[in-house]
């Protein structure tokens, strides 16, 4: 799976004629962020994936911790054969600005659910980390007009060459030296000319359908991994019905629902929010069905048009979010119960003003501390925040919700972008616990007694701050949601950024 990127030119080339089909780009967040601990060194990983595959990943990682030396990088398969078999990793190259921060270039040559292992040397010892990453064709490039100019004018050259050189063989070839061709000699050159054409003309043809298979081809592989559909049916007045429904006729196929698995202890992660200003937020947990569908008794809701994100990890360790939207009646419904939540408030603000304070229906507040400036797109960004009661004191009863200290959504005004995101990162927890077991090599199941991914490992009071390492992936308006669980209630607050 990883190749030399200066020995690779002919692949490169290779790579930009298959891409050269233009459709529109995955939508979505699909780079990484990870923050974690390789032995004694805390790490703050960045993976921004390629569009197309095969194709060149950038890993960024920062020492946050100090004192790291080396870091060698290795991309592997999160599960089955491969997963513990690391071939030999690259060394990343440390800034000339900042020792402690390392950036190397990976070569992912296929798709679906793999995992680059992080190596960290320094005077404290080795350690090491594994990052899940979905890898995935997101879209098709066209050619550059210059390169599809070139290629043109090559053709041309080479279809003339051919055709001249086959004229003067059959015109000149059995004439003594200094003789002048006959009408004879003349005939056959034209005849083997006529011929040659139309031989170039059929490879020329073969050569064109070839390329719109392999381009078909393609555009399959990027429909493939396109969000599936969430498909959605209201019965018994407030039981909502989920199926999954992918782009690619091959795609209910190769992903059974029936074996996804679980995400901090959920097999589907629910996320209903209303059109068009985002005033209510549901996050729910529905069960598994029959058939592969979710179903869910729904709460009391009000009547309106609602987007849906549902998160879910296949058996592999790839996480699908299902996308749709949703028209329901008003709803009377049961009661929210353990890790169920919900929000109402004002609609997005749409102004370029930042909020950073959400105030909770308590009195306590929800405090977001960020630094001055702007928020950049592609940037990753630390998001800090802290839980105060209402005099500004740190809250001291913050428990853990589904096993870590908090939840963050981060949803684009017009729903194009989606991440569900945790103190970890944007990884889902699943496919995290996999990555770690992998490390003690055994990606199959999770060790005894191993403790999930982001989970605090105390059922006591947590410390009133908790941060999320993510990046925006486009400029716009976007709202985020930030859930933590007090008392035995979960609480949400809400801030509204603008993001260049």
């Amino acid at each position: 799976m990883k190749i030399a990127v200066q020995s690779r030119w002919l692949a490169i080339l290779a790579f930009l004629l298959l891409a050269a089909w233009p459709l529109c780009a995955h939508v979505g967040s699909p780079d990484v962020y990870y923050e974690g601990d390789a032995g004694p060194y805390h790490l703050f990983v960045t993976v921004r994936t390629p569009p197309v595959i095969p194709g060149v990943a950038e890993v960024r990682v920062r020492a946050v911790s100090g004192g790291v030396q080396a870091i060698r990088i290795v991309p592997l398969r999160l599960t089955g054969p491969g997963s513990n078999l690391p071939p030999t990793p690259d060394l990343a190259e440390a800034s000339k600005d900042d020792p402690q921060f390392f950036t190397a270039n990976l070569w992912l040559m296929e798709e679906g659910a793999l995992q680059v292992r992080i190596l960290a040397d320094g005077p404290q010892g080795n350690g090491e980390l594994s990052v899940p990453v979905a890898s995935f064709a997101q879209r098709t490039l066209p050619m550059p007009k210059p390169l599809a100019g070139l290629l043109f004018g090559l053709l041309l050259v080479l279809t003339v060459g051919v055709i001249s050189i086959v004229g003067a063989g059959a015109r000149e070839a059995s004439l003594e030296p200094g003789a002048t061709p006959g009408r004879t000699n003349v005939r056959r050159a034209r005849i083997a000319m006529a011929v040659t054409i139309v031989l170039v003309l059929a490879l020329l043809y073969l050569g064109r359908t070839w390329w719109g298979i392999e381009a078909a081809s393609y555009e399959r592989r990027v429909n493939f991994y396109k969000p599936p559909k969430a498909e959605t049916t209201l019965e018994n007045g407030n039981r909502l019905v989920i199926r999954a429904q992918g782009n690619d006729p091959r795609w209910s196929v190769r992903i059974n629902m029936e074996r996804v698995i679980p995400d901090h202890n959920h097999l589907m992660h629910l996320f209903l929010i209303s059109l068009p200003g985002m005033e209510h937020m549901w996050h729910l947990h529905p069960a598994k069905a029959e058939g592969g569908a979710f179903v869910d008794d729904l709460p009391s809701m009000p009547a309106g048009k609602y987007q849906i994100f549902a998160d879910v990890v296949d058996e592999r360790g790839f996480p699908w979010t299902l996308t749709g939207m949703t028209e329901l009646p008003s709803i009377s419904g049961k009661p929210m119960m353990g890790d169920d939540s919900s929000w109402s408030g004002e609609p997005l603000a749409t102004t370029q003003a930042h909020s950073t304070v959400s105030e909770l229906a308590d009195g306590t507040r929800i405090v977001w501390d960020r630094a001055n400036g702007p928020l950049k797109s592609n940037v990753a960004i630390d998001f800090k925040f802290s839980v105060q009661d209402k005099d500004g004191k740190p809250v001291e009863d913050l428990e853990p919700y589904m096993g870590m200290a908090g939840h963050a959504e981060l949803v684009r005004s017009d729903f194009s972008v989606f991440a569900h995101v945790h103190p970890s990162g944007s990884v889902a927890m699943a496919s995290l616990e996999l990555a770690q077991a992998s490390l003690l090599g055994d990606a199959s199941s999770m060790p005894a007694g191993m403790v999930m991914a982001g989970d605090t490992g105390v059922s006591g009071p947590l410390p009133p701050v908790l941060s999320f390492p993510y990046g925006f992936p486009q400029p716009g308006d976007y709202r985020i949601f930030v859930q933590v669980k007090r008392s035995e209630r979960v609480e949400t607050g809400v801030f509204d950024a603008h993001v260049d």
